[in-house]
């Protein structure tokens, strides 16, 4: 199906929806997702953050200058302390995440008489391992990007032709992923992780993952940058910085960044 068909199925999908509330985490999916409601419904679609110790305070930032040069409106749902029962970091750790999380997303929409919750899952979401998906089918989330076929590459072309800014925006998944199942998450690894990542970035890796192993900092970056990050100088920097930051040790994974490589274990 041509892409301007496939947008006009994704628009009348939405208006079907009357209204709606979506999660917005200002990636390359909700924000083309929050592009095409507000086309469809325009004032009856919010965009809703949450905001835990999981989520980059960047990102946070990077969502309200979204929704603000969208002109939708945006709130934001402060969530203080990590979810207990992900505390120690399950395999299934994404599904008992998603449940709590749009739990709590379903009970705004339907306090502020919403009809529905949406999300940014896409066609490609289909072929990892996702956990969360059964989550969002369990509270009966809906996900107009999936419905419509969109994949990932198709919501960046036409995020590029409607001028959207996070149409080459690097993918970025929930800072979680980084730590090894079984591993107790906590506010101070979380902290690491993204200063880790942060500093990456700043060095000029745009596409980074910090995973964390006990106390072991795991690196992964785009393969065709490892030869740039693979010199002696780079090398000994980084990992007097990363020491720094409060990881005991640091290594270079030589495969690079790939989606989804804590699943490997499973």
């Amino acid at each position: 199906m041509e892409l301007p068909k496939k947008y006009n199925r994704l628009l009348e999908h939405i208006k079907s929806l009357e209204s709606v509330v979506i999660a917005f985490s200002g990636g390359v999916d909700s924000t083309f997702l929050l592009k095409a409601a507000k086309e469809a419904i325009g004032d009856r679609v919010i965009a809703l953050t949450i905001h835990a110790p999981f989520h980059l305070q960047w990102e946070i930032e990077e969502t309200k200058e979204l929704t603000k040069e969208l002109s939708i409106k945006h709130v934001i749902l402060e969530h203080t302390e990590i979810i207990p029962e992900i505390k120690n970091n399950p395999s299934d750790r994404c599904y008992l995440c998603k449940k709590a999380v749009f739990q709590g997303i379903l009970d705004f929409a339907k306090e502020n008489g919403y009809n529905y919750v949406a999300d940014g899952t896409n066609f490609d979401d289909t072929k990892d391992y996702r956990p969360g998906m059964k989550a969002l089918k369990e509270l009966q989330v809906v996900s107009p990007l999936l419905e419509a076929g969109f994949t990932k590459n198709e919501i960046r072309s036409m995020s590029k032709e409607l001028g959207l800014p996070t149409w080459n925006k690097p993918a970025y998944a929930c800072i979680l992923t980084r730590i090894q199942y079984g591993q107790e998450i906590t506010k101070e690894d979380l902290q690491k992780i993204e200063l880790a990542e942060k500093y990456m970035i700043d060095l000029g890796f745009p596409i980074v993952r910090v995973r964390l192993h006990d106390q072991l900092a795991r690196i992964e970056v785009a393969p065709d940058r490892l030869k740039d990050l693979m010199t002696e100088n780079m090398i000994q920097k980084i990992a007097k910085d990363f020491k720094k930051i409060g990881f005991q040790y640091v290594t270079v994974d030589l495969e690079g960044y790939r989606t989804g490589s804590q699943n490997e274990v499973l």
